[in-house]
């Protein structure tokens, strides 16, 4: 059973990290969880960078070995937060070490070591999750109440499309993410996997698809100088898909969409209404339900208290932001850890999401319809 506190050490500090960070703080002053969570230390692997982390994110402590860090006894949560080359070794140790875990998607960077570490928590009994964190948009949820309740009827249609645009540009450098060893894939792992993992929340489960990759810069400048090197990602992926309900969908994801910086969409068509989220307004959710010749969408602002997670923050139209879906992720999160009960999405789910990610890839190659 946890103590009076729970203490978290972070593995990684920079974007996702800062997010993270940002969301134990939070968590505390807003859901007042029992026990609370406390930032013991992040770990990374440059002694300077690490510890200017610490103090920036509000960490007590620094350190370089997560191997070190995780075996600790002062140690409740692992949070990963790396790239997901090393997810499998840091999930791995912090299940040998009988910790809780939370670790950002993909969960690994192939369907073998997602496997690995599915078993690695469950036998090791520990709490786990996986961060899909736009499941818990406010207005995302309220979209998952109204299905469950059948208010658009049977669902026909899930059209998801995540686009950015941050490297259109050909000299970008060729950063980690454009790195197969290290990413996994590309748009496809990086943003494509949150639309699939809504399309799976929403849905239901995927049964077989139809991808599409294409990478269009091939080479970029290598960030420490010397030349350049090849690009082994993915900079955009599309995907059909069949659900197991006989609903039927599509998937885009793009790094190549000059003026989109985070277009998370999603619209769900069903025999009796239509629902429509989009993350860059995140705090609505369009509705179309049929009430005769003139109806029509409209509008519905998330942000009252009968909302999921927004009695904690503001009154009514007090909108809520980006960080706000790690706080809620985390305060469920933490709910797990201390009542002992399953969190979700947890790696199963990971798992199956990683093998929808590999049944595209697969279908990419094949040319063919593939099975998930």
């Amino acid at each position: 059973m946890p103590g009076s506190s729970l203490r978290v050490a972070m593995i990684g500090y920079q974007f996702m990290g800062r997010a993270h960070a940002n969301a134990w703080r939070q968590v505390g002053p807003f859901f007042e969880p029992e026990p609370l969570p406390v930032l013991q230390v992040v770990c990374g692997r440059n002694e300077g960078e690490v510890a200017r982390a610490a103090r920036r994110l509000g960490f007590a402590e620094h350190a370089t070995d997560y191997r070190e860090v995780v075996a600790r006894d002062d140690i409740d949560i692992v949070d990963v937060c790396t790239p997901g080359d090393s997810h499998r070794d840091v999930v791995l140790a912090a299940a040998r070490a009988g910790k809780a875990i939370l670790c950002e998607k993909p969960l690994a960077n192939d369907v073998a070591q997602a496997a690995e570490m599915r078993e690695a928590v469950e036998k090791a009994g520990v709490v786990h999750m996986i961060c899909h964190n736009y499941r818990r948009a406010p207005a995302v949820q309220l979209a998952k109440r109204w299905i469950d309740e059948g208010r658009i009827g049977r669902i026909h249609h899930y059209r998801g499309t995540y686009l950015q645009d941050w490297i259109v540009d050909p000299e970008f450098p060729r950063v980690w993410r454009l790195q197969k060893d290290r990413a996994g894939s590309g748009a496809l792992g990086d943003i494509a996997s949150h639309s699939l993992d809504l399309a799976r929340f929403l849905v239901g489960e995927i049964v077989e698809v139809s991808g599409l990759l294409e990478t269009f810069v091939k080479e970029r400048p290598l960030p420490e100088g010397g030349g350049r090197g090849p690009v082994d990602v993915d900079d955009a992926a599309l995907a059909l898909l069949r659900f197991e309900s006989g609903a039927i969908g599509s998937v885009e994801g793009s790094r190549f969409a000059p003026g989109r910086k985070n277009h998370n969409r999603f619209e769900i068509n069903g025999s009796r209404g239509s629902l429509v989220f989009d993350l860059e307004r995140m705090n609505e959710l369009q509705v179309y339900e049929e009430q005769g010749p003139d109806s029509g969408f409209r509008t519905v602002l998330a942000t009252d208290e009968s909302h999921p997670y927004v009695g904690a923050w503001w009154p009514p139209g007090h909108i809520l932001g980006y960080e706000h879906t790690f706080t809620h992720t985390v305060r469920d999160f933490v709910a797990a850890v201390s009542s002992g009960t399953p969190a979700t999405p947890d790696f199963g789910e990971g798992l199956r999401n990683q093998r929808l990610l590999d049944a595209i890839e697969r279908s990419h190659a094949s040319r063919r319809w593939e099975s998930v």
